[in-house]
C-alpha cells in the first residue's frame, strides 16, 4: 500500500490491517508520533490527514491511502522549524515533552482551519489533547504566539 507522508510516497506492508500509528513508528521509523492511551483520548498520537487532526492509534493505515499525512517530522521545512515548534520552544510549553508532538500537530490543524483563533477557539480546538505535566497555560500561549506570526501553514 502506498501512503503519502510528509510530502513523500512510502510503500508499506499491508498484509495485516494495522493502525496508522504502528505503520508510522514500526515500518517507517517516524517515532515523533507517540503511543499514549491507545484509545484516542490523550492526543499523543495525533497526525494530520489532509490537514485535519486524527488519532493515529484509531485510524487504519488503509483509510489514509490517497491522502496526505503529516507527522511532527513533516512540519519542519528546509531546516527551519514550523512557527508552532518555534513558539513551543520560546514559551517553554513543554515539560516532559511526551505530549508535545500531538499538541503541536493538533494546533497546526487548528491554525490550518482557523488562522487567527480566539482564546476560546484555541481551548476548543485543543480539547482531547492531554498534558500530564499540566503545562496548559504555556501551550495556549505558544499557540496564540504562533497564530500571531506569519506563514504558519501546516
Amino acid at each position: 500500500m502506498d501512503l503519502a507522508i510528509n510530502g513523500k510516497k512510502h510503500t508499506v506492508a499491508n498484509d495485516a490491517p494495522q493502525m496508522l500509528l504502528w505503520v508510522l513508528r514500526e515500518q517507517l521509523s517516524l517515532t515523533g508520533t507517540k503511543y499514549g492511551c491507545g484509545e484516542g483520548q490523550c492526543g499523543a498520537c495525533t497526525v494530520l490527514v489532509d490537514g485535519a487532526p486524527v488519532r493515529s492509534c484509531l485510524t487504519p493505515a488503509s483509510a489514509c491511502a490517497g491522502k496526505q499525512i503529516t507527522t511532527i517530522e513533516g512540519l519542519e521545512q528546509n531546516g527551519k522549524l514550523h512557527p508552532l515548534q518555534e513558539a513551543f520552544l520560546a514559551c517553554d510549553a513543554m515539560q516532559c515533552g511526551y505530549c508535545t508532538a500531538g499538541m503541536i500537530i493538533s494546533a497546526a490543524g487548528l491554525l490550518h482551519k482557523k488562522p487567527t483563533p480566539s482564546h476560546e477557539e484555541i481551548l476548543a480546538g485543543m480539547q482531547g489533547n492531554v498534558c500530564r505535566c499540566g503545562t496548559y497555560p504555556l501551550i495556549l500561549d505558544a499557540i496564540a504566539k504562533a497564530a500571531k506570526g506569519a506563514g504558519h501553514a501546516a
